[in-house]
């Protein structure tokens, strides 16, 4: 017989990665990609200057390409870059979005926010065993009902997911579209397993 069980565990978040982006739009490749380089540079920096450490930054995309434009205008071309900054910080997101939209204005575009738990192994385990103690007494139940005793485990398939916490994206932060004040709020980060489990007959 084949059952599956599942487990649930809730835990509080420890890490926040908050993802930003820098466009420019310029008559030609050259010049857009300078221009998101430069802006790039300075919105690093000032995340460098909030506390972000180097093994806390990272480019998570690069694009170029040419606008679609109406028959008759000028050609242009958009550039950007996107950075994902991760922090332990977690009610620090206001300081780095203010500190980020005071470099580079309207240029920057908040892309999403995510809390996360970076070490889920012990919620894992938990979650495994509240899986397999689900699964069992289903199978036992299913026994019952079927007028059979329930034997050993013969196989057993795992399967989990984890539902971190999100934000929507935010675009075309102008230097007044946000509150130096801001307070997000973490909420619970789920990690959920499901156990199929193969049981022979007694």
């Amino acid at each position: 017989m084949s059952v599956v069980g599942s487990g649930q565990v809730r835990g509080l978040p420890d890490v926040l990665r908050v993802t930003f982006g820098v466009e420019q739009v310029a008559a030609d490749v050259a010049a857009a990609v300078d221009a998101v380089g430069r802006l790039s540079d300075a919105v690093v920096a000032v995340l460098r200057g909030q506390g972000v450490g180097e093994g806390q930054l990272e480019t998570s995309g690069v694009s170029v390409f040419q606008e679609y434009r109406e028959p008759g205008t000028d050609t242009a071309y958009r550039a950007s870059h996107t950075i994902q900054v991760e922090t332990k910080d977690l009610t620090g997101f206001g300081a780095l979005l203010n500190a980020a939209v005071g470099a580079v204005g309207n240029s920057l575009a908040l892309h999403g926010l995510q809390f996360d738990i970076e070490d889920k192994s012990a919620m894992l385990v938990q979650a495994r065993e509240l899986a397999f103690r689900h699964a069992t007494a289903k199978a036992e139940q299913l026994a019952g009902l079927a007028g059979y005793s329930l034997g050993s485990v013969t196989a057993i398939a795992e399967s989990q997911r984890g539902f971190p916490m999100q934000a929507e994206a935010v675009s075309a932060l102008g230097k007044g579209a946000y509150d130096s004040s801001l307070n997000i709020t973490p909420g619970e980060h789920t990690v959920e397993v499901s156990l199929e489990v193969l049981f022979a007959w007694a």
